[in-house]
């Protein structure tokens, strides 16, 4: 490759990379009723919530399964949740490390209530806050919790079930 395209080549990974950062959507904080309120505005149509954070390696090999998931499947609700502790900067890496994962416009939350316990307890009482978690809520307000990795294949099924 001759030096001229070569530097034409970086240039060119540079501004694509520059372009999928910069279309990725900052996370909105999470407060006390933030939950609350995202699952009132949701009732009457199946929404998914993923919890998820940046010291979690199984969560951040997920990511992307979820990505395909939420591509293939518009027309229910997805939202991210980032359980890590609130910091100005980690909202800078979560917005990178969604924007490179496919996820950079998923409807994505952060943790932004230093008492961690409150925000976990209004989202699921019985969570502890061990990572990934994901809740499926149903149309009438039922919630199945998948611990841990989810199974691509449960959450179709689930999703089968709903839009019936």
């Amino acid at each position: 490759m001759t030096g001229a395209r070569r530097t034409l080549t970086l240039a060119f990974a540079i501004l694509l990379a520059s372009m999928s950062h910069a279309m990725a959507r900052e996370p909105v904080p999470l407060l006390k009723g933030s939950f609350t309120s995202l699952r009132s505005a949701a009732l009457g149509r199946p929404l998914i919530v993923h919890m998820w954070g940046l010291s979690c390696a199984p969560c951040l090999t997920e990511l992307p399964s979820w990505s395909k998931f939420a591509g293939d499947h518009p027309e229910v609700p997805f939202v991210l949740i980032n359980a890590d502790r609130p910091d100005q900067q980690a909202n800078k890496r979560i917005e990178q490390f969604l924007a490179k994962t496919g996820l950079g416009q998923a409807s994505s939350y952060v943790f932004a209530d230093r008492f961690e316990e409150r925000l976990r307890f209004e989202i699921d009482p019985d969570w502890q806050g061990e990572l990934p978690r994901t809740l499926l809520i149903s149309a009438a307000g039922d919630t199945t919790i998948l611990a841990g990795v989810a199974d691509m294949a449960t959450v179709r099924t689930w999703i089968a079930a709903q839009v019936k």
